[in-house]
C-alpha cells in the first residue's frame, strides 16, 4: 500500500486504533459468515477472470494457497475475505472489528500473517476458521505496518513511516508472549523517511531469487532496495530500464519479478539477478480492470491483482471492488 505525497482515501487508516491486545488471543472459533458469491459462476474447465470482492470491503494484500484459495483483508474494517479462484465462490473468514488488514501471506505451516497498517499490529490467523490465534505489537506512535513477506529464516513485515523491518521467527510458537516480533534498523544506502507521515517508506517487499536477501520498494524516493536481513544494510537495486514509482506490491516468481504500480494503473515486469542487484526492465501489464492496484499473486501461469480503489466513496457500503486475473 502506498500512495501520493497525500494519498486519497487513506488517512482514515492511518490512525486506526488497535482494538486487539498485544497478548495471545484464545477461545472458540468465531463464527464465520454466510457464504459469498465472489463473481459470476465460472463455466465448466474455467476460471472467472474477474473476482468481485464483497460491498463494503476494501481489499489491498493477497495471500493464495497452493489449492488455489485467494486470501485478501479488508482495509476498513479489517475483515479477512477467502475465495476459491477455480470457482468464484468465497466467504468472509473474519469479521472485522477494527484495525486494518493491509499485506498478509501464508507462513510455512499454513497461518496467515496479517500487516496490521496504523494500529502497529502484526495478527496471526487460523486460515480454515479465521480465528485470530494471536496478535502482536510491532510498533506505536507513527507507524504503518504495510506488507509482509515469509523468507530469509521466518517474517518480515516493512513500515512505511519507520525506517525498519520486524521479523518473527519461521517455526516459533506464534501464539505466545515470547513470539513478539524483533526490529531490525535499515541502513546503508537507505535514505531516512522523511517525518509527519506525509510520505510512504518502505513498502512492497520480497526475497531475492537466490533467498539470501530481502527487496523493498520504497516509495518517497521511488527505488527498489535490497537488503541484508541480518544487518538492515541495504544497496538500491540497479534497474535497466522499467520504474517503481508508485511501486507497492513485489512478487517475485522464478527470477522474474512484478512490481504493482497503484497509481500508474501498471505491472511492470523485470528480470533479476540471482542476488537482486539488478534488474532487467521486459515488459508493462496494462488493464483496463486495473483501479489503484495495490498487489498481486501468481497461481498456476496467471497474475492475481488486488484493485484496493482509493479514489472510490467508501462511505457508500455498497461499493465494492475486484481481484482480475491475468497471463504471466
Amino acid at each position: 500500500m502506498t500512495g501520493r505525497t497525500e494519498p486519497l482515501g487513506r488517512r482514515r487508516f492511518i490512525g486506526a486504533a488497535a482494538v486487539l491486545g498485544g497478548a495471545a488471543l484464545a477461545g472458540p472459533p468465531a463464527p464465520a459468515a454466510a457464504a459469498r458469491p465472489l463473481g459470476a459462476a465460472a463455466s465448466a474447465g474455467a476460471r472467472p477472470e474477474t473476482l468481485a470482492t464483497p460491498p463494503g470491503f476494501q481489499p489491498e494484500g493477497i495471500a493464495v494457497s497452493a489449492r488455489g484459495l485467494a486470501y485478501t483483508g479488508s482495509l476498513i474494517d479489517g475483515s479477512l475475505y477467502r475465495a476459491d479462484l477455480a470457482t468464484g465462490a468465497g466467504r468472509i473468514i473474519t469479521e472485522g472489528r477494527g484495525p486494518a488488514s493491509v499485506g498478509l501471506k501464508l507462513d510455512t505451516y499454513g497461518r496467515l500473517l496479517v500487516a496490521g497498517g496504523g494500529s502497529g499490529e502484526i495478527r496471526v490467523v487460523h486460515p480454515g476458521d479465521g480465528r485470530v490465534l494471536a496478535t502482536h505489537r510491532a510498533a506505536t506512535g507513527a507507524t504503518f505496518v504495510n506488507d509482509v513477506v515469509v523468507g530469509c529464516g521466518g517474517a518480515w513485515f516493512t513500515d512505511s513511516f519507520k525506517d525498519v523491518l520486524y521479523f518473527l521467527p519461521a517455526g516459533r510458537e506464534l501464539t505466545g508472549p515470547g513470539a513478539a516480533p524483533r526490529t531490525l534498523a535499515l541502513g546503508g544506502e537507505w535514505v531516512p523517511v522523511p517525518p509527519g507521515g506525509a510520505h510512504w517508506g518502505a513498502n512492497g517487499i520480497e526475497r531475492t531469487p537466490d533467498g539470501r536477501a530481502l527487496l523493498v520498494v520504497y516509495g518517497a524516493v521511488q527505488s527498489l532496495f535490497r537488503v541484508d536481513p541480518r544487518t538492515g544494510s541495504a544497496t538500491r537495486t540497479v534497474l535497466d530500464g522499467g520504474s517503481v514509482a508508485n511501486g507497492d506490491g513485489l512478487v517475485v516468481h522464478g527470477r522474474t519479478l512484478y512490481v504493482v504500480r497503484n497509481w500508474s494503473y501498471a505491472v511492470d515486469v523485470f528480470t533479476l539477478s540471482g542476488d537482486g542487484r539488478r534488474a532487467r526492465f521486459v515488459r508493462q501489464i496494462t488493464d483496463p480492470r486495473f483501479d489503484e492496484p495495490t498487489t498481486a499473486a501468481v497461481h498456476g501461469n496467471r497474475l492475481y491483482v488486488v484493485n484496493a480503489r482509493f479514489d472510490a466513496d467508501w462511505s457508500d457500503p455498497a461499493t465494492a471492488s475486484t481481484i482480475v486475473s491475468c497471463p504471466l
